[in-house]
């Protein structure tokens, strides 16, 4: 077994692990044997987009995570199924360049992209949404919005 077939299987198996009975993550779809495709919904207050220049609180959304080819080298391909305000995801990319490393788990980053969605990690000086950015600098004291710890089961 190669060893890509061999890493989407653990995956699999901690995905399953953390999840199941996770209070705020779930894994609601999944594609291929072994899963080379995670559809994850996140129960956390998050911003979403309500116009031009508006947006309002959320504590539903949803994700995309795709495991490429020459993974776990190079990083899964994130996004979001459901729209997010905020630096570092626009709406064909979830920014996790900066913090991939093949060691780290899947269950790792799924936890990270609930931290974004709930503004506890976000970078204001590289934004995919320089709307969202400038939000964040002027409005620091309200953040996070959602300050529950959301790594539970890791």
């Amino acid at each position: 077994m190669n060893p890509r077939i061999r890493r989407l299987i653990a995956d699999q198996q901690q995905m399953a692990a953390v999840f199941l009975r996770h209070p705020f993550i779930r894994i609601i779809h999944t594609e291929g044997n072994p899963v080379e495709k995670y559809v994850v919904e996140f129960h956390v207050l998050g911003l979403v987009p309500a116009g031009e220049s508006s947006f309002t609180p959320s504590q539903v959304h949803r994700a995309e995570i795709f495991l490429p080819l020459d993974y776990p080298r190079r990083q899964p391909l994130c996004r979001m199924l459901t729209p997010v305000f905020h630096p570092n995801i626009d709406p064909q990319k979830i920014c996790i360049g900066d913090h991939w490393s093949a060691g780290q788990t899947l269950p790792q980053l799924v936890i990270r992209i609930a931290e974004m969605i709930a503004y506890q990690s976000y970078n204001v000086k590289s934004p995919l949404n320089a709307q969202a950015a400038a939000w964040a600098e002027q409005n620091m004291a309200q953040l996070p919005l959602e300050r529950r710890d959301l790594g539970v089961g890791l």
